[in-house]
Protein backbone atom coordinates (compact mmCIF):
# COMPACT_ATOMS: atom_id res chain seq x y z
CA UNK A 1 0.00 0.00 0.00
CA UNK A 2 1.41 3.75 -0.95
CA UNK A 3 1.27 6.82 0.98
CA UNK A 4 -2.32 8.35 1.64
CA UNK A 5 -1.86 11.63 0.59
CA UNK A 6 -4.25 13.84 3.07
CA UNK A 7 -5.71 17.36 2.46
CA UNK A 8 -6.45 19.93 5.69
CA UNK A 9 -9.36 18.47 7.22
CA UNK A 10 -8.24 14.60 6.30
CA UNK A 11 -8.85 11.70 8.68
CA UNK A 12 -7.50 8.03 8.36
CA UNK A 13 -6.77 5.34 11.03
CA UNK A 14 -3.91 4.39 11.39
CA UNK A 15 -3.25 0.54 10.48
CA UNK A 16 -3.81 -1.95 12.66
CA UNK A 17 -1.21 -3.65 14.56
CA UNK A 18 0.70 -0.17 13.67
CA UNK A 19 2.78 0.24 17.64
CA UNK A 20 6.18 2.36 16.16
CA UNK A 21 5.98 5.53 14.12
CA UNK A 22 7.96 8.46 13.26
CA UNK A 23 6.58 11.67 12.08
CA UNK A 24 8.49 13.97 9.93
CA UNK A 25 8.57 17.20 9.37
CA UNK A 26 10.34 19.52 6.75
CA UNK A 27 10.17 22.95 5.24
CA UNK A 28 12.10 24.98 3.38
CA UNK A 29 12.96 28.51 5.15
CA UNK A 30 13.95 31.99 2.98
CA UNK A 31 15.03 34.55 5.52
CA UNK A 32 14.76 37.38 3.52
CA UNK A 33 16.54 39.90 6.13
CA UNK A 34 19.74 37.32 6.72
CA UNK A 35 18.62 35.91 9.94
CA UNK A 36 18.27 32.65 11.37
CA UNK A 37 15.01 30.79 10.80
CA UNK A 38 14.28 28.31 13.57
CA UNK A 39 11.34 26.44 13.40
CA UNK A 40 10.13 24.00 16.61
CA UNK A 41 8.20 20.82 16.39
CA UNK A 42 6.05 20.11 19.82
CA UNK A 43 3.96 17.39 20.93
CA UNK A 44 1.19 18.04 23.37
CA UNK A 45 -0.27 14.94 25.18
CA UNK A 46 -3.27 15.89 26.24
CA UNK A 47 -5.86 14.59 28.42
CA UNK A 48 -9.81 14.03 27.26
CA UNK A 49 -10.23 17.70 28.30
CA UNK A 50 -7.84 18.55 25.83
CA UNK A 51 -5.25 19.93 28.82
CA UNK A 52 -1.67 18.25 29.80
CA UNK A 53 -1.70 16.35 33.33
CA UNK A 54 1.83 17.87 34.18
CA UNK A 55 4.62 19.12 32.43
CA UNK A 56 6.12 16.68 30.87
CA UNK A 57 3.30 16.12 28.56
CA UNK A 58 5.11 18.53 26.31
CA UNK A 59 7.93 17.16 24.39
CA UNK A 60 10.17 19.54 22.20
CA UNK A 61 13.90 20.76 22.51
CA UNK A 62 13.85 21.81 26.19
CA UNK A 63 12.10 18.19 27.14
CA UNK A 64 13.10 15.77 24.20
CA UNK A 65 11.70 12.70 25.58
CA UNK A 66 8.45 11.47 27.79
CA UNK A 67 9.28 10.20 31.02
CA UNK A 68 6.82 7.02 29.89
CA UNK A 69 9.15 6.59 26.63
CA UNK A 70 5.96 7.40 24.66
CA UNK A 71 7.17 10.28 23.07
CA UNK A 72 10.36 11.49 21.58
CA UNK A 73 11.45 14.37 20.07
CA UNK A 74 14.57 13.31 17.60
CA UNK A 75 16.66 16.48 17.97
CA UNK A 76 16.23 20.33 17.10
CA UNK A 77 17.14 21.79 13.34
CA UNK A 78 17.72 25.33 13.58
CA UNK A 79 18.10 26.11 10.09
CA UNK A 80 15.92 23.72 7.86
CA UNK A 81 16.46 22.07 4.66
CA UNK A 82 14.88 22.44 1.06
CA UNK A 83 11.84 20.51 1.97
CA UNK A 84 12.46 16.85 0.37
CA UNK A 85 13.53 15.40 3.58
CA UNK A 86 12.71 15.79 7.44
CA UNK A 87 13.92 18.60 9.33
CA UNK A 88 12.67 17.87 12.38
CA UNK A 89 11.18 13.77 13.78
CA UNK A 90 9.40 12.38 16.26
CA UNK A 91 9.27 8.64 17.50
CA UNK A 92 6.30 7.54 19.28
CA UNK A 93 5.57 4.58 20.62
CA UNK A 94 1.95 3.56 21.05
CA UNK A 95 1.70 1.04 23.73
CA UNK A 96 3.74 3.53 26.22
CA UNK A 97 1.32 5.98 25.93
CA UNK A 98 -0.20 6.53 29.57
CA UNK A 99 -4.21 6.15 29.85
CA UNK A 100 -4.79 9.34 30.98
CA UNK A 101 -3.56 10.14 27.06
CA UNK A 102 -6.50 10.83 24.63
CA UNK A 103 -4.79 12.44 21.92
CA UNK A 104 -1.50 14.42 20.88
CA UNK A 105 -0.96 17.70 19.15
CA UNK A 106 1.56 18.50 16.58
CA UNK A 107 2.29 22.17 16.21
CA UNK A 108 5.07 23.78 14.83
CA UNK A 109 6.29 27.27 16.17
CA UNK A 110 9.01 29.71 14.98
CA UNK A 111 11.87 30.62 17.38
CA UNK A 112 11.87 33.88 18.37
CA UNK A 113 10.04 35.37 16.05
CA UNK A 114 8.71 38.57 17.80
CA UNK A 115 12.49 39.44 18.13
CA UNK A 116 13.26 38.54 14.23
CA UNK A 117 9.85 39.55 12.82
CA UNK A 118 9.01 36.51 11.23
CA UNK A 119 6.10 34.64 10.27
CA UNK A 120 5.03 31.36 8.16
CA UNK A 121 5.11 33.92 4.73
CA UNK A 122 8.48 32.54 4.51
CA UNK A 123 8.27 29.04 4.56
CA UNK A 124 8.23 27.15 1.51
CA UNK A 125 7.42 23.49 0.67
CA UNK A 126 6.33 22.53 4.35
CA UNK A 127 4.66 19.00 5.07
CA UNK A 128 4.12 16.11 7.79
CA UNK A 129 4.62 12.72 7.09
CA UNK A 130 3.86 9.57 8.96
CA UNK A 131 6.40 6.75 8.33
CA UNK A 132 5.51 3.35 10.14
CA UNK A 133 8.87 1.68 12.16
CA UNK A 134 10.11 -1.12 14.14
CA UNK A 135 11.34 0.50 16.66
CA UNK A 136 13.78 3.51 15.57
CA UNK A 137 14.34 2.41 12.37
CA UNK A 138 12.93 4.91 10.24
CA UNK A 139 14.85 3.39 7.12
CA UNK A 140 12.73 0.17 6.76
CA UNK A 141 9.39 2.06 7.29
CA UNK A 142 6.64 2.31 5.01
CA UNK A 143 5.44 6.14 5.02
CA UNK A 144 2.09 5.59 5.58
CA UNK A 145 0.87 9.43 4.83
CA UNK A 146 1.81 12.34 3.91
CA UNK A 147 0.44 16.01 4.29
CA UNK A 148 1.59 19.10 2.35
CA UNK A 149 0.71 22.22 3.38
CA UNK A 150 -0.50 24.33 0.47
CA UNK A 151 -2.41 27.68 1.85
CA UNK A 152 -0.42 30.93 2.45
CA UNK A 153 0.00 31.18 6.31
CA UNK A 154 1.98 34.71 5.82
CA UNK A 155 0.01 36.05 8.80
CA UNK A 156 0.97 33.30 10.49
CA UNK A 157 3.40 32.69 13.31
CA UNK A 158 2.42 29.26 14.38
CA UNK A 159 1.03 26.06 12.82
CA UNK A 160 -1.41 22.91 14.59
CA UNK A 161 -0.26 20.82 12.24
CA UNK A 162 -1.94 17.48 13.22
CA UNK A 163 -3.81 15.51 15.80
CA UNK A 164 -3.61 11.85 16.36
CA UNK A 165 -6.30 11.11 18.95
CA UNK A 166 -7.76 7.64 20.47
CA UNK A 167 -10.86 6.22 19.72
CA UNK A 168 -10.46 2.77 21.97
CA UNK A 169 -7.69 0.89 20.92
CA UNK A 170 -7.70 2.62 17.90
CA UNK A 171 -5.57 5.64 16.81
CA UNK A 172 -6.76 8.12 14.26
CA UNK A 173 -4.65 10.92 12.33
CA UNK A 174 -6.21 14.56 11.15
CA UNK A 175 -4.65 17.09 9.36
CA UNK A 176 -5.22 20.10 11.07
CA UNK A 177 -2.90 23.19 9.21
CA UNK A 178 -4.87 25.49 11.66
CA UNK A 179 -2.73 28.82 11.83
CA UNK A 180 -2.37 31.41 14.88
CA UNK A 181 -0.85 34.67 15.39
CA UNK A 182 1.18 33.48 18.65
CA UNK A 183 3.98 31.10 19.67
CA UNK A 184 4.86 28.44 21.64
CA UNK A 185 3.82 30.02 25.47
CA UNK A 186 0.57 30.64 24.40
CA UNK A 187 -0.28 26.96 23.39
CA UNK A 188 1.53 26.04 27.05
CA UNK A 189 -1.05 28.56 28.71
CA UNK A 190 -4.18 26.83 26.72
CA UNK A 191 -3.12 23.47 27.39
CA UNK A 192 -2.82 24.32 31.13
CA UNK A 193 0.72 23.70 32.87
CA UNK A 194 3.48 25.76 34.65
CA UNK A 195 5.90 26.04 32.37
CA UNK A 196 7.06 29.76 32.15
CA UNK A 197 8.92 29.62 28.73
CA UNK A 198 7.35 32.70 27.14
CA UNK A 199 7.44 32.84 23.10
Amino acid sequence: MGTINLKKGGKIELSKGLTHAMVGLGWTANSFDGADFDLDASVFLLNDKDKMQSDEDLVFYNNPEHSSGAVRHGGDDRVGGDGSSDDEQIFIDFDKIPSYVSKLEIVVTIYEWKTRKQNFGQVERAYLRLVSTNGENVVDGNEELRFDLSEDYSTNTSILMATLYRQGRIWKFTSRGVGYNEGLGAFIKRYGNSYQNGD
